[in-house]
């Protein structure tokens, strides 16, 4: 029987040349991504050769586009933005206002329309999130706190594109070469498209809050509740899809914003990590897809036509996003290790240059030739990122024994890091260090403070502290995996060290510091489960406790108060 292979060719010489090639590149210790791109490079219509269906594949690359954003909305965290957010909301914004600045200028200068030149510059300014998770997570930066500031930086970036991408068709309409109104545009007209819009995007956002928040998560334990994996697999992609297209069939927004809004309210589902491993097969696929796709449009002829092009968009992407990194996170005191791990994680470009570089190629707005410099700038940034970041330990020890100053910037400290002189020392003395301050330490703190016990306080949300200190309760920010923060939370003096955090990774550093200094301290931990338990204690940590003793202890004291009746 005939058969339309189209699709099936399309798909087929995508992951199979994606397979190849990402694996090339992951034996090169480049990230799979640069490995896709090259893919769609060589199954495009500038390389000769099978040619795939370019319709087609845009309309996967959209699929992709979706559950990209979908999956970065189940993950998006304002607990973790807010940990961070002195340094990580002025410091990108900041950022992105210069790199764009730079990219206006000389998009201009090649007579790109001010819109078009607009595009081009915030496009070389947003760092790939999913290329620096992949990265910081290899090289086992993801969970300090320079890890945290990168990552809380990239989630104010990705918002401000998410932005971006909503008033983009707006600016469009008024300014694009297609528009009716492009010469005649009023700074009423703009104002007014921009509001409707943004009243648009505001109806959309009060309907997620209001009754997404409250009807997907009840739509996801409901489907549960059938013990099937297929139907729950099924819901959580019928989710992203059928709010993104909804959203901009009915709203105007883009399908990038419904399905990141989607992934948020899923987010606050209990079910939301089995959401997330549900969909994380269909997710990498289509987002493979998605960056075949890029390549398949980008001309590999712009890097020998127009060389010195590329060479000046690949300093921007490069120099100018790390350096204005480095200065800004220099300028709020932070340390120079600090300021090299976020200036290098700025220093590539990804998906949301492509998404936005896209729609400014769709809506004429910037021509091909600006594309493909995008494009081969993205490449040659992510190419690079993994060697910059091997480079940052060696660049340090070099500034430090070469240059006074670098050794003055690196030994720069936090000054919430430090215990207050002022803190009283006979609070200092056979008090409880409590290493975390969530939802669990936070309780156990209000707990001993009612039988007046001294507490100590150490946590990483740089706020949590602050607003302690405003209490006058002694706190130290930072990783309590670092002796630095147990050493100024005087763990030498303490009778007691609670760890209270969920993340069970650096606990053997913790014990280790604390029995180094006081053998006598008593420690106990929260674990999350009976085999946590049990670990912590044949390693002779502490006593550990779960949830589940807890609430077994509660429902017993219940049943015998009962009974005792």
């Amino acid at each position: 029987m005939p058969h339309d292979v189209t699709l099936i060719a399309t798909l087929a010489g995508g992951f199979g040349l994606a397979l190849i090639f990402g694996l090339a590149a992951s034996y090169l210790k480049m990230p799979p991504l640069l490995g896709y791109l090259i893919a769609g490079v060589m199954i495009g219509p500038a390389t000769p050769g099978f040619v795939a269906d370019i319709g087609l594949s845009q309309q996967l690359a959209e699929i992709g586009v979706m559950l990209l954003m979908f999956g970065v909305g189940l993950h998006f965290s304002f607990d973790d933005l807010m940990a961070v957010k002195k340094i990580a909301v002025p410091g990108a914004l900041l950022q992105i206002i210069v790199v764009t600045a730079l990219g206006f200028m000389v998009a201009s200068y090649w007579d790109l329309s001010t819109i078009g030149a607009i595009v081009f510059g915030l496009s070389l300014s947003v760092a790939s999130t999913v290329v620096l998770l992949r990265v910081l997570e290899s090289k086992g930066l993801l969970e300090t706190a320079n890890g945290q500031i990168a990552v809380g930086w990239l989630v104010v970036e990705d918002l401000v594109m998410v932005l971006a991408l909503v008033l983009l068709p707006v600016l469009a309409g008024i300014y694009g070469d297609n528009a009716a109104t492009t010469q005649q545009a009023s700074s009423g007209d703009l104002l007014s498209m921009i509001g409707l819009t943004l009243a648009k995007v505001a109806a959309f956002i009060a309907l997620m809050l209001v009754v997404g928040k409250r009807l997907l998560p009840k739509m996801l334990w409901l489907v549960a509740k059938s013990g099937s994996r297929e139907l729950f697999t099924l819901a959580v992609i019928a989710t992203a899809i059928g709010v993104a297209f909804f959203s901009a069939e009915l709203f105007d927004v883009s399908f990038a914003l419904g399905a990141f809004f989607a992934g948020m309210m899923l987010g606050e589902s209990e079910l939301s990590k089995r959401a997330a491993d549900e969909s994380l097969p269909l997710r990498d696929a289509f987002a493979v897809l998605f960056f075949v796709s890029v390549g398949m449009v980008f001309n590999p002829e712009i890097v020998w036509q127009e060389p010195l092009k590329l060479l000046i968009v690949v300093s921007i992407i490069l120099i100018g996003n790390m350096a204005v990194g480095i200065l800004l996170v220099l300028l709020f005191n932070y340390p120079l290790g600090t300021a090299l791990t976020v200036g290098v994680s700025l220093a590539q470009i990804g998906e949301f240059s492509f998404i936005l570089a896209g729609m400014g190629l769709a809506m004429n707005l910037i021509p091909n030739e600006a594309y493909s410099l995008i494009l081969a700038g993205a490449i040659l940034s992510i190419a690079l990122n993994s060697f910059l970041f091997n480079g940052i330990e060696p660049a340090l020890v070099w500034a430090r024994k070469r240059s006074h100053l670098a050794r003055k910037l690196d030994e720069r400290l936090d000054p919430l890091s430090l215990l207050p002189s002022t803190v009283n020392q006979s609070l200092l003395h056979k008090q409880v260090v409590i290493v975390g301050y969530g939802r669990v330490g936070k309780k156990v703190f209000e707990n001993l403070k009612s039988h007046n016990i001294n507490c100590v306080i150490a946590e990483k949300d740089r706020g949590l502290v602050e607003n302690l200190r405003n209490q006058n309760i002694p706190a130290v920010s930072g990783d309590a995996a670092d002796p630095f923060v147990l050493i100024q939370a005087h763990i030498a003096r303490a009778a007691i060290l609670v760890i209270a955090t969920k993340d069970s990774i650096d606990i053997s550093k913790m014990v280790e510091t604390a029995r180094t200094l006081n053998p006598e301290v008593k420690i106990f931990i929260r674990a999350r489960n009976p085999e946590e338990v049990e670990l912590y204690e044949k390693e002779g940590w502490g006593k550990s406790f779960t949830p589940e003793d807890e609430l077994a202890a509660r429902i017993t004291g219940e049943v015998v108060a009962e009974m005792a009746k």
